[in-house]
């Protein structure tokens, strides 16, 4: 659990970095507005941090657990959503579902390992 928690908070913070000092050019290529990476990636810096922390502390709070499940749950589904209010390029597209489809991916991950972790996480809970 805390190895997926840990890679969460690392591309989060990856992600995120790169969305704020390349919105530029990566709008350039993607066909996205510039404003809509930098917020983005404004909004992953303190998520990614927040990832940290919880994957630095175990798993034992199971509020924090679900809070980055949904959360990576509801970032999956905004980023699909994104595609019905602006429109890029083939790149842009494939950068926002490729993305999604990732978050999607460890979200799914957190919840097995969670899940997995059964009566111990029902402890914690």
């Amino acid at each position: 659990m805390v190895r997926i928690l840990n890679i969460d908070a690392a591309t989060c913070l990856a992600m995120g970095l790169l969305l704020v000092l390349a919105a530029r050019p990566v709008g350039t290529i993607t066909a996205i507005p510039g404003p809509v990476l930098f917020y983005a990636g404004v909004l992953l810096i303190p998520i990614g941090i927040c990832m940290a922390v919880i994957g630095r502390a175990g798993t034992g709070s199971a509020l924090a657990v679900w809070l980055v499940i949904l959360g990576n749950v509801g970032w999956t589904l905004v980023s699909v959503a994104l595609l019905a209010f602006i429109t890029p390029n083939v790149l842009g597209i494939a950068l926002i579902l490729t993305q999604a489809l990732i978050v999607g991916l460890l979200a799914w991950l957190e919840y097995r390992a969670w899940s997995s972790l059964g009566d111990r996480a029902d402890a914690v809970a």
